[in-house]
Formats: C-alpha cells, structure tokens, sequence
C-alpha cells in the first residue's frame, strides 16, 4: 500500500468524511437509468466503496442478497448504524476473498470508486477479483473520471431568477416581462464570467499533464483535502477492462440527460459484462 492510498483512506475515515456522506441520499439520472436498465429484481448485488450507504436503499429494495462492501471501516460503522438489517463487510477491492467465485450477479461501484483504487497494479487486483466474483455474463456498472474534462458548462437556476424578477416588480405584469429578460442576461453574464474562470483553471491543472495527452493517469483531486485519483478516457477504460474479460455494454455521461462532450464530461458511467476469463496483456500484467 502506497503512502498516497494511506491519505486516501485517511480522508475518508474522518469523521466530517464519513458524516457527509452518510447524509446521502440519492441517485443521479444516470444511476436510475443505468440501474433500471441493466439491473434486475432477485439479483445478488455486490456495492462495492459502498462509502456511507447512498445508494444502499435502491440497489438492497431490488437485491435478492445485497452486499455493502468499503475499505474504511467508519463508513462501514455508519452503514451498520443507519442499515442494522443488511449486510455489510470491511474489504478492499483488491481482496474479495471473503466471497465465493461467481457469488453475484452484479457488482456497482459508485461515485468514481474504481479511481480511488490506487495505485494501477492495486486497480488491476480488483478488475480480477471483481471478474472472479461475478457469476457468467454478469454485470459491472461503475463511474470514472474523465482527465480529458476542461470545460465547464454555463448553469443557473432560471426559476430563482424569474422570482426574483417577480418579487421586483410585484407582480406588475408590464414590468415583469422586460425585468426578467434583464435579469436573466445579467445571471448569463455572471455564468459566463464564472465558467471562464472555472475552465481556465481546469485547464491549467490538467493540460499540462500526461493523463490529459495520454488518456489516462493520475491526478490530485481537492476534494476531501486531496485525493489522488486515477482518470481514464472511455477508449483506454474499454481497453483496460477487455484486457480482464470484460465487454463493454455501455457508456452514459455524468450530464445525462445532456449530451456529453469529450472536453466537458466530467465523468462517465460505464456497464460491463463478465465475458471469457481474464487475459494478461503487457501494459495490465
């Protein structure tokens, strides 16, 4: 274990950490459609960095056996806690060995987990022990970042913007049209300042490094103080994960229902399937 996956794992089992995340409590689009399209009642569902239980609720309604499965063990103490009927397990991905060979028919790691599995020969471990656990043409549904991300997509709320115009002219309908057009050009304005400044110095922090150019490497990640994050464009996640046994079902952008953007997708849902037995290329050895 690396000094930078200690950090990683330091972060994550502070309490303000584990706090936050415990009070999580939803799906992004892509996971309901994801989850809903290759998903299936009475399925046995490994959540792999099940962190503090986000999508426990979900995935466990629909499991016939449900798994919760993190390295930290104060996430796993917060998922006891709110979950006391389910089952829970401290593991790294690297090492499943508390499970069965092909004991599930789906494995979901969630929230980017899979880049946080650190450093690669630690990644590759979990690919094989992930392919080992998985029963025949079983599934793996995983999100990743996207190092090739440098551009920020302009958003405001525009219902905050027309009560506010609203609230400005008091329901004066002569006014409140050309208030609102005034309004919300300032708010784009503003957007467009703040999106400058975000993608400049996205840019700047990843540009000029070789995860940008070659499609996949590592990163620090402010988040959480820092974490040191491994990045993969969809061609070198498709290529990695074939190298294990693993077919590429399909790929959905973090900004679903939005059409991604190789320089602005933040990160990328992937699904994949168990296909033949993993294989040992040179760069996955």
């Amino acid at each position: 274990m690396t000094d930078s996956r200690d950090l990683n794992l330091l972060a994550y089992n502070a309490p303000e950490v584990t706090a936050h995340y415990a009070a999580l409590n939803y799906l992004t689009p892509c996971e309901r459609l994801l989850f809903d399209a290759y998903l299936r009642p009475g399925m046995a569902i490994l959540d792999l960095g099940v962190g503090g239980g986000r999508t426990t609720p979900y995935l466990s309604s629909m499991a016939g056996r449900y798994v919760g499965v993190d390295y930290a063990p104060e996430m796993i103490a917060r998922c006891r806690k709110k979950f006391s009927l389910l089952e829970f397990e401290v593991a790294n991905a690297t090492d499943l060995s508390t499970f069965a060979s092909s004991s599930f028919d789906a494995v979901v790691m969630a929230f980017n987990g899979m880049d946080y599995v650190i450093p690669d020969d630690a990644r590759w471990r979990a690919l094989r022990e992930i392919h080992r656990v998985l029963r025949p043409a079983g599934v793996l549904v995983f999100s990743s970042h996207n190092p090739r991300s440098i551009f920020v997509r302009a958003s405001w709320n525009a219902q905050r913007v027309a009560n506010l115009a609203g609230k400005i002219t008091g329901g004066d309908s002569i006014l409140y049209r050309p208030l609102l057009w005034v309004v919300t050009g300032a708010r784009a304005m503003l957007a467009a300042m703040q999106v400058a400044a975000r993608s400049l110095g996205r840019m700047a922090r990843r540009v000029p490094t070789s995860a940008f150019w070659s499609g996949q490497g590592y990163l620090t990640d402010p988040v959480h103080g820092g974490l040191r994050t491994h990045l993969a464009t969809p061609a070198e996640t498709k290529r990695e994960l074939g190298a294990f046994g693993f077919e590429l079902l399909r790929i959905l952008g973090d900004d679903y229902p939005q059409v991604s953007r190789p320089y602005v997708t933040d990160w990328y849902y992937y699904v994949f399937s168990k296909a033949e037995a993993p294989g040992r290329s040179k760069s996955c050895a």
